[in-house]
């Protein structure tokens, strides 16, 4: 089960934004980055440690007209048509496209050719940057040459593929569905078909020992992909596996385990040339990072279009957040009757902008300048470089920059750093 949606004010039926977002001064529209988020919420099998806002088709049993996978990609694009209104009526239109990212659920269970209708409509309204990235998410067993072949021919131009591991019972322990053997294979078809390729990871699975994750990573490098995720197994309320967790069936993941995995997956890629660039994420080039990911991190502006997505629009020293309703039925209702999806949405003070800046920008590896912190965050730093927890050669240049030891205590920093 999903988590419930954030508690916020409502939204005007028309999805306007609020006029100070058009009277904020601040760069030119046409200078901000603008990201793309495409949420697929539909999945074959739903994963016991699943919490993402996803449905199978027996979630939704009776579907209406525009609630289903076969009848998705014409109700999103009424969603297109909608924030460009919203956009245009803001000040804030005429940006071209630079990063898309559809994810889910799994977006490869939608046909090729309603996800080339999906981008062809994000193109045709705002136009694609020069060289912008387009990604998908995908599960191993969800894609074919084929199908690889007509995603790049669409305009795709990378692939993201949930591995999460490469030892059988530790699968079997996600519920995951497709063969390790798989991977390999479909690595090297996106290969063939010009597609760039990511590859993700979760570590601390009940029953995996440490032995079973550096098999994983030997697995990672085998395909000699340029990014690798890797997340540490959350279990969320709501969730089978929480159920399982609670009746003793599964033991909790132990942080501290975690932890050694996390080390370990950082020895790992760094030494055969993936460096990282994000707490949970490392890449052969600055190139080859995921831009629309880093986009978030800098707090940049993207609309999210589906159930459940989220938008964030900054003007000047504020911004403004959003969220649409979760469930397929109630997102097409909304859209079939001329409305917003937007269930909610928070408006962001100089303060919030100013705190959120320094909690997400802190999770890069190229950390932030000290002036983005309060007298008493720069006055913490120097007790955070001494606790190992911040570089010193960084923090002597005017940055904050994670240590790994810092990374594995991150919320203690940002925290440390925000007081």
């Amino acid at each position: 089960m999903s988590p419930a949606l954030p508690d916020g004010e409502a939204v005007p039926d028309d999805g306007a934004l609020p006029g100070w977002v058009r009277d904020a001064p601040g760069r030119p529209a046409d200078a901000d980055a603008f990201g793309v988020y495409l949420h697929v919420p539909f999945c074959t099998v739903r994963c016991g440690y699943c919490d993402f806002n996803t449905y199978t088709p027996g979630d939704l049993g009776e579907v209406s007209v525009g609630s289903s996978a076969a009848s998705y990609a014409r109700t999103a694009l009424r969603e297109i048509d909608l924030a460009a209104r919203v956009l245009d009526d803001a000040g804030r239109g005429g940006r071209p496209v630079s990063t898309v990212f559809v994810g889910g659920g799994t977006p490869t269970v939608l046909p090729v050719a309603d996800l080339a209708l999906l981008l062809d409509a994000i193109r045709s309204t705002w136009g694609l940057a020069p060289g912008a990235e387009v990604t998908t998410e995908a599960n191993p067993d969800s894609v074919t040459p084929a199908s690889l072949e007509g995603l790049a021919a669409a305009g795709f131009t990378r692939v993201s593929f949930g591995m999460q591991s490469a030892v059988p019972h530790v699968l079997a322990t996600l519920d995951r569905t497709h063969d390790p053997a798989r991977i390999p294979d479909v690595v090297r078809w996106a290969r063939q078909a010009g597609l760039a390729v990511s590859l993700d990871l979760i570590y601390g699975t009940p029953g995996e020992s440490l032995a079973d994750w550096r098999t994983s990573l030997d697995a990672v490098l085998a395909c000699g992909v340029d990014h690798v995720s890797a997340y540490a197994l959350v279990v969320e309320e709501g969730t089978r596996m929480a159920g399982q967790v609670r009746r003793g069936e599964l033991p909790a993941p132990d942080p501290d385990d975690q932890a050694t995995r996390y080390e370990l997956a950082d020895e790992v890629l760094s030494a055969a040339g993936l460096a990282w660039y994000e707490i949970s994420n490392w890449s052969r080039t600055p190139d080859a990072a995921c831009r629309h990911n880093v986009a978030y991190w800098r707090g940049t502006d993207w609309w999210g279009i589906g159930p459940g997505a989220h938008s964030h629009v900054g003007a000047g020293d504020r911004a403004v957040r959003w969220w649409n309703v979760k469930h397929p039925r109630a997102y097409a209702d909304r859209l079939g009757r001329g409305r917003t999806p937007a269930a909610g949405r928070e408006l962001l003070t100089a303060a919030d902008v100013a705190l959120e800046r320094v909690l997400l920008g802190s999770r890069l590896s190229e950390g932030l300048p000290l002036d983005w912190l309060t007298a008493a965050g720069r006055t913490a730093v120097a007790g955070l470089v001494a606790d190992g927890l911040l570089d010193g050669r960084a923090a002597i240049a005017g940055r904050a920059v994670l240590t790994l030891r810092g990374r594995l205590l991150a919320d203690t920093v940002t925290r440390t750093l925000t007081p």
